[in-house]
């Protein structure tokens, strides 16, 4: 192997895994946004990722202080844009709350997080 083509393929193998790094769904933005507070309770909670997500494997969940679950069960990706989560919430008093997510990826792979938000009156 030539000495020239060395650096260029240390620059192509640097590429690749740094595209490869990126290949996760990681929370974009969320609504009610991540640590914010809300006036009256949000109808919905809903987050956007960085890539689809496959809606037989992805979920949310709403908790409140004590850990109860609290949203309505009815988690679902968008049919018109894969990278948005949504949960239907009831009328929810005023607390702190938790949502968790899981997600699988278009490409497999697997990420979670959380976050939380307030109600207030």
């Amino acid at each position: 192997m030539q000495k020239r083509s060395l650096p260029l393929l240390a620059a192509v193998a640097l590429a690749l895994g740094t595209a490869a790094a990126f290949a996760h769904a990681f929370l974009d933005r969320a609504s009610p946004a991540v640590g914010s507070t809300t006036h009256g309770s949000p109808p919905e909670v809903r987050i956007w990722l960085t890539q689809g997500v496959e809606p037989a494997f992805s979920t949310i969940e709403v908790t409140d202080a004590s850990g109860k679950r609290v949203d309505k069960g009815n988690a679902s990706v968008d049919p018109n844009d894969n990278k948005q989560l949504t949960v239907s919430l009831p009328n929810l008093p005023p607390g702190t709350y938790k949502v968790t997510w899981r997600v699988t990826s278009v490409d497999t792979h697997q990420t979670s997080g959380n976050f939380t938000f307030k109600v207030e009156p």
